[in-house]
């Protein structure tokens, strides 16, 4: 008996036996060879996706999952029984969802007329969306069924999500014409499948809907322009989004103030800056408005970082500023990073007397990897709290573990420190093997 014989056996023993992981074992041996399905056993097709659906209908939700990458291997055999489960209202809802699944692995009419129909008429959301997916996987064949699914009010918003999946141009068309549909949900979905195309009929309808009445579309349109910086200039981009940092909705605002980071530039630095020192503005969007300033990384939007510092007296903020400042990559701005930190730790600023925020600040000096920033990070070692001394050490060890360890050891024998400090340099030697 032949290797593949065998395996056929030992196939519908493990189903006789109803050990559905062993048989999907022999399954995928048989099936999933190196060039795919094995020449001297597509004879069997029928037979192993007789097997194959005992799994399907039997199996547990991990062992469905595994078979599920052996149902594109047999075929368009596997279309019938499967659309017959999808057809099956008394099925279970699982096996179901699992079937409409597979059926997004083939290009073929007979699959995406048993989607549609599923997403037409299922009784429940899970179906409906699984649907709507296997329809968008199955991609470029699919388009003109889901066009005409969007004059129907019951499919439109699946159509659209489905139509999103499949990121080809030809979908363009379709979604623009949905983009002033009244149903709020549609125009957001839209703006956002179109969100992702380089074409020149997106970008106006991208600027006309950061207006529209609903901010869930509102929103989709705000970070749909935030990946056209190219287009900032002809759009005048900074100064459509401006006024969205004062957005009634907040999620649009801290979507603007995301939008104005990728965007870039110090026109766009001062905008946030504006929005984060004004009285009115809520602490989510302060917060974002922090991490954009950071993102830009340019020298005029960390000098408003440390403006900032000093005109604020919010905790949450200067713990914030702190902790995005040691996140600063570019090589030439490192450094500022470092001198804004180092000013602030060695001045009377109220947060230096905040263990958290004097913890962040260490950190941050670690991250940041400037040497003039050991004497500052071994004189927190003689700090009070101990975890300011645990993320001095850390930074320290970060930073530069050679020459911080060796200064330490110098230190150790240096009689004229504070006790405080001989103290923690002592914990730190200590902890410094570990």
């Amino acid at each position: 008996m032949d290797n593949n014989n065998q395996l056929l056996l030992e196939a519908q023993i493990a189903q006789d036996a109803a050990d559905w992981s062993l048989l999907i074992q022999y399954l995928q041996k048989l099936i999933l060879g190196k060039h795919g399905i094995h020449a001297e056993i597509k004879e069997n097709r029928q037979y192993l996706l007789k097997l194959a659906l005992s799994v399907l209908e039997m199996g547990d939700f991990q062992q469905r999952w595994e078979i599920t990458k052996v149902f594109s291997y047999l075929g368009n055999i596997a279309i019938p029984p499967l659309t017959k489960i999808l057809e099956d209202e008394d099925a279970e809802e699982e096996l179901r969802w699992y079937a409409a699944r597979i059926l997004g692995e083939f290009q073929h009419p007979d699959a995406i007329s048993s989607l549609v129909e599923l997403l037409k008429n299922a009784e429940t959301q899970e179906l409906k969306e699984m649907a709507a997916t296997a329809l968008g996987q199955i991609g470029i064949s699919a388009i003109a069924v889901l066009s005409e699914l969007l004059s129907e009010e019951n499919t439109k918003v699946l159509a659209v999500r489905s139509l999103s999946y499949i990121r080809h141009t030809e979908t363009i068309a379709p979604l623009l014409s949905v983009v002033q549909d009244p149903q709020t949900s549609v125009r957001a979905a839209a703006i956002e499948a179109l969100s992702s195309f380089h074409d020149q009929r997106v970008p106006f309808v991208l600027v006309r809907a950061v207006d529209d009445v609903a901010a869930t579309v509102r929103r989709a349109a705000v970070l749909g322009l935030s990946f056209r910086p190219d287009l900032c200039e002809a759009l005048d981009l900074t100064a459509k989004l401006q006024p969205k940092l004062n957005d009634v909705n907040q999620d649009v605002a801290c979507a603007a103030a995301v939008a104005l980071a990728r965007i870039g530039g110090d026109e766009a630095a001062q905008y946030l800056f504006q929005v984060l020192i004004s009285p009115q503005t809520p602490m989510p969007l302060q917060l974002e408005a922090i991490r954009a300033l950071s993102w830009l990384e340019t020298a005029a939007s960390l000098e408003y970082l440390q403006q900032v510092l000093h005109q604020c007296t919010s905790e949450a903020i200067w713990q914030e500023v702190v902790t995005v400042l040691g996140r600063v990559q570019q090589p030439s701005l490192t450094t500022l990073a470092t001198e804004i930190l180092l000013n602030l730790l060695q001045s009377q600023h109220p947060a230096t007397k905040i263990a958290h925020i004097k913890s962040a600040i260490a950190l941050s000096l670690g991250q940041l990897g400037k040497i003039q920033a050991i004497d500052p990070l071994i004189l927190l070692l003689a700090d009070a709290d101990a975890l300011v001394r645990l993320h001095a050490i850390a930074a320290l060890k970060n930073l530069a573990p050679e020459a911080a360890h060796q200064q330490l050891q110098q230190l150790a024998n240096n009689p004229t420190i504070t006790p405080d400090l001989q103290q923690g340099i002592a914990i730190a030697l200590a902890e410094w093997g570990r």
